[in-house]
């Protein structure tokens, strides 16, 4: 069994939709911090203790029993009540939570000393209704008026945040309970009397309010969670994934796990009462819709759930831009890139309503479209985001390229706007190789593959719906931009491409993994992939449990920065995919190697957003990073991209074809593919090493429908059209 390591500090998180409780490991929300109760990106809870007779409870142990459910169980150390001392470990205490709309908390108190106990049982709770960019920005700037009031008779506390038209609530009522409740002090105090060997109970039920739309609590207790409508839910999420199993145990808890953040991730659409469809980015800071994370995800999900590409296409193209806007960095066909619900968002004190500080939505977007299409063959997908993808056509020519040299730019218009609007956005991952900071417009290496390939799938797409002429100039567009591309970001003298070009059109030749994206974009000469491949590959990148976000070589190498040497697991999925396409099938095995390996070791089976890019010996075991969001989405979904870049699986349901090209490493033998939808298909798929080569058998589905085709043909039969 591999060591298991822990990501983050000790705590406690569950969530649900735009839910998201944090706590202390024992259950309790210590004043001051940045844990709390989130709804709707505002803190509902910021303190929240309980006490006997005044004393704390000591922790046994607690945790997340899953996404949306947690149990924490106490004990009691040595006080003194009017009837005499109680020994410390003689009370059991038990508080159970499950969100669903609302949170519905179980508290349980149970007696095993010899002699009957009366105490009062304590519970202190504050709300400070912050918003969460002042959470974690650590700031205390309260700009409404906050009122509390309890109602005896219906056992009530109702604390209710109001800023001019800005307005949230927390109701906390005292369900079934084994005695009444008072508030005074700022507590609810139950009086708890237990004979030897007996229990007592109590339900607070919290009920959130945003505005006049309430969100009750469940009123089934938290201690069954498998009677709740979450739980429902999550069994008919399993049954409707694809499901894979292998001989590799590892692996298999690796992709079980996966499938259970996504699960975890769903947000709901508005206006529906679905749950399965757009995916958050991860947990705690980032349940909320984003652009490019859920276009990715998306992406990485196509053979496992494609429903959410339609979720994503949905949501995201609803709020295209349709304005020019520089506060939040919009413009006309622009995708966006993360929407806020909070108290700054409202009062427009933030961009984010929402902002379209990203470059690369706007074509990823292009490229879920018809990776959607090819995966369901819905025609209907093409007829209903038609509309938006000439738009993102639109804004890739008018505003993605900002000095109409072919190339795409980007920079901030506004004051509260990001400085860097890729995947690596931290304010300090765009440098020279003197470690120096790059400024002004950058063009950054990855963004001109995603454009070639975005056009190469709409000349697909225009050609399957009757515009030859549209597709033809496309494909001639991405042919200019594919000659363009190599003369000007291509280093004979290194084999590699610059990482971008700065203000000045100048290469900045600092050896970074988004050179990586280009080959799964298909933007490289065969020629020159074995190059890329193998600088990539170099032991200054390739850390053994996945390839580094900067080289180790690099004057601002720090293998615990977020973006300067670390690994992200995404990254490294696309890359993956990228040397399936150029025939680097060995290769690709190894980045699913060492992905998976590195999963092994963290708790669970669960990817976090990245990891440290400390270098991998054969004695050590994957660094944590500080902060990484975990469950996160695009960290989970490398686990699905990893399986796709060596089974080589290529839909192609609007031509009736399920294309694959399998070589399966000796450490993954064989994979077991169950409920694999192509369009109105159902697959069930084998795939298996002999020999050197890797066969399938084809268990359910038309087995003439599976066809091998090799990934180098595909992406040439992209190419040419």
């Amino acid at each position: 069994m591999p060591f298991k390591v822990q990501v983050g500090p000790p705590q406690i998180a569950i969530h649900q939709a735009m839910t998201v409780l944090v706590t202390e490991s024992d259950g309790q929300i210590e004043w001051p911090s940045d844990k709390g109760l989130y709804f709707f990106d505002t803190r509902l809870i910021s303190a929240w203790s309980v006490y006997a007779n005044g004393v704390p409870w000591d922790l046994l142990n607690g945790g997340a029993v899953n996404f949306d459910t947690a149990r924490i169980f106490l004990t009691n150390r040595a006080f003194v009540t009017e009837d005499g001392p109680v020994a410390a470990q003689t009370l059991a205490f038990e508080v159970s939570r499950l969100l669903d709309q609302g949170m519905h908390e179980d508290l349980t108190v149970t007696n095993y000393g010899p002699k009957p106990v009366r105490f009062n049982l304590e519970i202190a709770i504050r709300s400070d209704f912050a918003d969460v960019f002042d959470v974690k920005s650590k700031r205390d700037i309260r700009r409404g008026r906050i009122a509390s009031d309890w109602t005896e008779a219906r056992q009530t506390l109702r604390t209710a945040y109001r800023n001019a038209d800005f307005s949230r609530s927390v109701a906390t009522s005292v369900g079934r309970s084994d005695s009444p409740a008072a508030f005074a002090n700022g507590r609810l105090s139950f009086e708890v009397k237990l004979p030897p060997g007996t229990s007592w109970h109590c339900c607070l039920l919290y009920e959130f309010a945003d505005g006049d739309k309430r969100y009750r609590a469940p009123k089934g207790c938290a201690g069954h969670p498998d009677s709740s409508s979450q739980a429902g839910a999550h069994r008919d999420w399993r049954q409707t994934v694809l499901k894979m199993q292998s001989s590799n145990d590892e692996f298999n808890r690796f992709y079980r796990q996966a499938i259970d953040d996504m699960a975890a991730l769903r947000l709901p659409i508005a206006g529906t009462g679905h749950m399965e469809f757009l995916p958050a980015a991860g947990l705690p800071w980032f349940m909320a819709p984003f652009g490019r994370d859920s276009l990715i995800v998306s992406i990485q999900n196509m053979l496992v759930y494609s429903d959410f590409a339609r979720g994503a296409l949905d949501v995201l193209g609803r709020w295209q831009a349709k304005e020019r806007d520089d506060f939040r960095d919009a413009e006309p066909g622009k995708i966006m890139h993360e929407l806020r619900y909070g108290e700054l968002a409202h009062f427009k004190l933030i961009p984010h309503t929402p902002y379209y500080g990203t470059a690369d939505a706007t074509p990823l977007y292009l490229i879920t479209l018809h990776a959607a299409w090819r995966a369901t063959g819905d025609a209907t997908l093409l007829e209903t985001y038609l509309p938006n993808a000439e738009a993102a056509l639109h804004w890739i020519d008018n505003y993605g390229d900002r000095d109409g040299d072919m190339l795409q730019e980007y920079q901030t218009r506004s004051p509260a706007g990001y400085e860097n609007m890729a995947w690596k956005d931290a304010g300090d991952s765009m440098i020279y190789p003197d470690g120096s900071p790059v400024r002004g417009p950058k063009a950054l290496c990855e963004l001109q593959g995603y454009v070639y390939d975005a056009w190469l799938r709409m000349a697909e797409i225009f050609d399957a719906t009757g515009k030859p002429e549209r597709a033809r100039a496309l494909r001639e567009k991405a042919a200019a931009l594919f000659a363009k591309f190599n003369e000007t970001f291509w280093d004979e003298e290194t084999g590699f491409y610059a990482y971008m070009l700065d203000g000045e059109k100048q290469k900045v030749m600092t050896v970074a993994s988004n050179p990586g994206h280009l080959l799964w974009s298909g933007i490289v000469p065969p020629d020159r992939a074995a190059r890329v491949v193998a600088r990539l590959m170099a032991p200054d990148m390739n850390t053994g449990w996945g390839i580094r976000t900067l080289s180790s070589k690099h004057r601002a190498y720090n293998p615990y920065s977020y973006q300067n040497g670390s690994v992200w697991p995404h990254d490294n999925s696309l890359i993956a995919l990228g040397f399936k396409r150029y025939g680097f099938t060995a290769e690709a095995a190894l980045i699913a190697q060492g992905i998976g390996d590195a999963a092994s070791h963290f708790l669970l089976n669960q990817l976090p957003e990245l990891y440290a890019g400390v270098q991998r010996n054969g004695v050590n075991f994957p660094v944590q990073y500080l902060g990484a969001n975990v469950p996160q989405a695009w960290a989970a979904g490398s686990c699905f991209a990893l399986i796709q870049a060596m089974l080589g699986i290529q839909p192609d349901a609007p031509n009736d074809t399920l294309y694959v090209d399998p070589d399966l490493p000796e450490w993954l033998p064989d994979i077991t593919l169950t409920d694999l939808r192509m369009g109105r298909r159902l697959f069930d798929i084998r795939f298996r090493r002999e020999g050197n080569k890797t066969v399938w058998d084809v268990l359910r589905g038309d087995p003439k429908i599976v066809v091998h085709r090799s990934a180098i043909d595909a992406r040439q039969a992209m190419a040419a059209g």
